[in-house]
């Protein structure tokens, strides 16, 4: 594959706030100047560590150590290549890249491929509802109150019940028939190769940066004799356990909200009944049930890092809806946000709500909330007699290890006192049968601290790390870890003459001259994307300390008073540089005759440096 000209990938990482890019995948808040943070998306954290650093283009994560630049997090997250990556970014501000062999921009393969068919696709079908063979997908939309409107908002489409439409209209774009099925929009089998969805009406299944990566199909016609909801298969770009449908939709006022709130549903129109009435944070899962990769996705887009947000499941009120509120139960500890069920009245999903009650009866679900442990304590409890002693007994060991699931030791003496009173007996029996449960189900005792801090960081046992936190606690050491910090975070910015200067000289701790090394040497420090490259040339084992240099929050009150101190601490290092040079001096002077040659260039020299000294001193 041709590459792409140097200039035309500085530019568009220029041109690209990284921010914008890690902010449809982690919720962001301030960190100090200049610095956002968030949940990691590269490892499972409870607090967050991952800071992002716009004005320099670069992440960092403190708890796994996972660093790098706007394309790097686009090759982690998506799985792309570096081209495909600079394509990406330059498709979505509308660059023309140019490429090394002076050509067009070639034909990408890959994922990029695949991404493109899905768009492709989602057009094809939006196109096709507009059809007289769509009348029965109209009705249907119809029928459940969706217009025109609301179906354009959520690019539901209509795929006619021919063979192989979708199929010549995208060969007629380009797409080859290998790339089709890779892509799981088309089947083979007997009759050759034929669209996978037929007949049906279509939704686009996005990931959270708003790509369709899928499509989820109700069947219409009585002839169909497929599934009644029919999915995409899992592809290289679509992983039903990590996908969440209108999540692309929803980012935004989830991360916003006060509380943060999650709204589950069952279904495509749930999601799309719930954002028409005002639940504009509303998302499900695409043919699987919800678990423990889902919980992850939403955690970082929530910024789940304490137990504000909300997280309601709104479950049909049938029997296959109690048990997906209950499978969901079985997650709960993996949230920080409180976890509540929200049931209907007469067992009506959000749809059909809608459609009967209005509006606000969709909203109201928000009020008759409540919180999933009790949810899961009455359905418990729902299959017992509780008038008989035997009904009783039998209901507190059914539920009893439902309260013993709960690991916040604040909240379980609470649930045994809802438990008792929901069976009318002594709280202490309920609470010694709580333990047994707990004790009965083998509950994995707490990680040592030095287990949790390998967790939390990747590290591997006997691997001692260069960071912050290892070196020595010095004068010298503070200065130059100060110095450095304003050099790769604000030295763009910062005299380059002055800056060149101060990081001309060796520095004191081994650790940071490394990094002071690789700093010194970049040949452009205002050239967009210069700090990534400063930190990737720092040898090993210091390329992390480098990092955290630059991810550390800057001790500035604002950005202009970062600029200064960064000027403030290179001139120290001048005059630190200066009055090293000057004590040297001193000491040669003492060694050589006064009188001769050597003796008067020595004392010239030491002249020329108390002036120099003075002038930075005075400026």
């Amino acid at each position: 594959m041709p590459r792409i000209r140097q200039a035309d990938v500085d530019e568009v990482k220029a041109r690209t706030n990284i921010a914008d890019i890690v902010g449809e995948r982690v919720a962001l808040k301030s960190a100090g100047v200049g610095s956002l943070k968030g949940l990691c998306p590269f490892h499972d954290e409870k607090s967050p560590s991952f800071h992002v650093r716009p004005q320099v283009g670069y992440y960092h994560c403190f708890g796994c150590g996972e660093s790098g630049d706007v394309y790097s997090f686009l090759r982690e997250m998506d799985h792309v290549s570096f081209t495909e990556a600079v394509e990406r970014l330059a498709g979505r501000i509308g660059y023309t890249l140019h490429y090394e062999d002076g050509g067009a921009a070639p034909e990408t393969s890959g994922r990029s491929r695949l991404y493109a068919a899905n768009t492709a696709a989602a057009e094809f079908f939006r196109s096709q509802l507009l059809s007289p063979d769509a009348e029965a997908a109209r009705r249907f939309l119809g029928e459940r109150g969706f217009d025109a409107g609301a179906a354009a908002h959520f690019g539901v489409g209509f795929a006619p019940r021919g063979w192989d439409g979708m199929l010549k209209a995208l060969s007629a774009q380009g797409f080859t028939r290998e790339e089709l099925t890779t892509a799981g929009l088309v089947s083979t089998g007997q009759r050759g190769v034929y669209d996978r969805f037929r007949g049906r009406l279509v939704w686009p299944i996005r990931d959270v940066s708003g790509q369709t990566i899928g499509f989820g199909a109700r069947k219409l016609f009585d002839d169909d004799q497929g599934p009644k909801y029919l999915n995409t298969p899992e592809t290289p770009i679509y992983k039903k356990a990590q996908v969440l449908y209108g999540l692309d939709l929803a980012k935004r006022d989830i991360s916003r909200g006060d509380p943060r709130r999650v709204v589950v549903v069952e279904g495509y129109t749930d999601v799309m009944a719930c954002h028409l009435a005002g639940l504009t944070t509303a998302i499900a899962t695409c043919g699987t049930a919800f678990g423990t990769e889902h919980i992850k996705v939403l955690r970082r887009v929530m910024g789940d890092d304490n137990a504000s947000g909300e997280v309601v499941f709104t479950f049909d009120g049938d029997e296959a809806g109690q048990k997906a509120a209950l499978r969901a139960f079985t997650e709960d500890d993996r949230f920080n946000a409180q976890t509540f069920v929200a049931v209907a009245p007469d067992g009506l999903d959000p749809c059909d709500l809608r459609l009967q009650r209005g509006d606000a009866a969709v909203r109201g679900l928000m009020d008759a909330k409540v919180p999933m442990f009790e949810f899961a304590l009455d359905r418990k409890l729902a299959g017992f007699d509780l008038s008989t002693v035997e009904g009783r007994v039998g209901a507190l060991r059914a539920a009893a290890p439902i309260v013993a699931e709960i690991r916040d030791r604040l909240l379980r003496p609470g649930y045994e006192r809802v438990l008792a009173r929901r069976l009318g007996m002594d709280p202490t029996e309920v609470h010694g049968e709580v333990e047994r449960a707990a004790r009965g189900g083998g509950q994995p005792a707490s990680p040592r601290p030095e287990q949790h801090a390998q967790a939390e960081t990747g590290g591997a046992p006997g691997i001692a790390a260069v960071t912050l936190a290892s070196l020595p606690r010095t004068p010298d050491m503070a200065v130059e870890r100060d110095a450095l910090m304003g050099a790769l975070q604000y030295g763009h910015q910062v005299d380059q003459a002055l800056l060149s200067r101060a990081l001309g000289s060796p520095f004191r701790t081994p650790g940071l001259d490394a990094v002071r090394e690789a700093v010194a040497a970049a040949s452009d420090r205002t050239r967009p994307g210069w700090v990534t490259d400063a930190v990737n040339a720092v040898r090993e084992p210091y390329r992390s300390l480098a990092g955290e240099l630059l991810m550390t929050p800057f001790p500035a009150r604002d950005e202009e008073g970062a600029l200064a101190s960064a000027t403030d601490l290179a001139r120290r290092l001048i005059l630190r540089s200066l009055e090293h040079e000057k004590q040297e001096l001193l000491g040669a002077v003492q060694r050589v005759p006064a009188d001769s040659d050597g003796g008067r260039a020595l004392r010239m020299r030491l002249r020329d440096l108390d002036v120099e000294r003075q002038r930075f001193v005075e400026s």
